[in-house]
């Protein structure tokens, strides 16, 4: 199995991606393919006693930077990591493509080279949030910033699938997020959403709040891709205000670091439970290949846990899956629209 990584994307690129491909390759048994300046890579590898380990090297001469435009690599860019990485996969040289680097570009590239699998209208991007019951999916945190009721309503399935073969949940229970429980509060969007999810077979809890959101209620909560994005910041940015205000209050006083010092493994369990590296990346799903988005900041230990979900995808047949719910589900839905009584 070969996974082709974008080894110019990300903040600390080609170092971070390099240092992830390595760990990938000795500990999860694939083949890496590390697409970028050679030259570069190469330097980066010496760093690392990877002899031996399946790693290789496909060369691209340009590189995105992050506040490019997703169009001008389309137009400009075609000899970019990104762009080769996403090609080798649609070329079947590589079962997934990973980046670390501009989120548009990697989305746009996914679109253009691989499309969208049949029958998915938009596809999403999925992301894991720790909660207090385990892990839950929210779907879209970006790909999609409007949307109709039934590009959610597939999120839902996509979401759905995605937590059952990779976060192992057997029913995953699905939430539409909105701001009240009732079925009646909400915009047009989530009213009409609703009544598709409340149709459909997946296990739909009804609507939550965003102070439901880390409770573990639902296990998939859907949402367009401005409110998920907005949320997700959010949630990014509490969490290293959190930190920052620990760090202060412990350094305050001698008694509050005697106390950090007891409480110090606790504090490294919490840390480990909300890191981002821990998860990987966010697939973006619903296109035709697998298709991986990093956070900038991912480090050598994300980029690694990004290639385990990576393949954890191809053997478990997510996108066959998603291919073959989607059709079920509308196909449910629309039998059952049209056996209702009409007013």
């Amino acid at each position: 199995m070969k996974i082709a990584l974008d080894a110019m994307g990300g903040d600390d690129a080609p170092a971070a991606i390099v240092e992830g491909a390595v760990l990938a390759a000795r500990e999860l048994d694939v083949e890496i393919i590390l697409v970028g300046d050679e030259k570069e890579i190469q330097k980066e590898l010496s760093r690392h006693p990877a002899q031996g380990l399946p790693l290789s090297i496909h060369h691209a001469s340009q590189r995105v930077a992050m506040h490019e435009s997703p169009s001008s690599v389309i137009r400009k860019k075609r000899d970019s990591s990104i762009w080769i990485a996403t090609e080798l996969v649609q070329k079947s040289q590589a079962v997934a493509v990973i980046s670390a680097g501009n989120t548009g570009a990697s989305m746009a590239t996914a679109l253009f080279i691989l499309g969208p699998m049949t029958g998915v209208e938009r596809p999403a991007i999925a992301t894991s949030l720790p909660t207090l019951k385990g892990t839950s999916i929210l779907i879209d945190v970006g790909a999609n910033v409007d949307c109709k009721p039934q590009h959610l309503f597939q999120f839902a399935i996509m979401g759905s699938i995605y937590a059952k073969e990779i976060l192992g949940i057997p029913e995953p229970k699905v939430g539409l997020l909105s701001i009240g429980e009732e079925d009646t509060k909400g915009n047009e969007l989530t009213k009409e959403v609703f009544k598709m999810l409340k149709a459909s077979s997946l296990r739909f809890i009804g609507n939550v709040e965003g102070r439901d959101v880390y409770t573990g209620g639902a296990d998939v909560i859907v949402c367009d891709g401005f409110i998920g994005n907005v949320a997700l910041k959010i949630s990014e940015g509490l969490s290293d205000a959190i930190g920052q205000f620990l760090k202060k209050e412990i350094t305050a006083s001698p008694f509050a670091k005697l106390g950090y010092f007891l409480l110090k493994p606790a504090f490294s369990r919490f840390r480990k439970k909300v890191d981002y590296a821990e998860y990987g990346g966010a697939p973006l799903l619903g296109v035709d290949g697998i298709s991986i988005i990093c956070h900038g900041r991912s480090s050598g230990k994300a980029i690694k846990n990004a290639v385990r979900v990576a393949k954890e995808s191809h053997i478990r047949g997510v996108n066959r899956l998603i291919k073959e719910q989607i059709e079920a589900q509308m196909e449910l839905t629309s039998s059952k629209e049209e056996g209702s009584p009409r007013g």
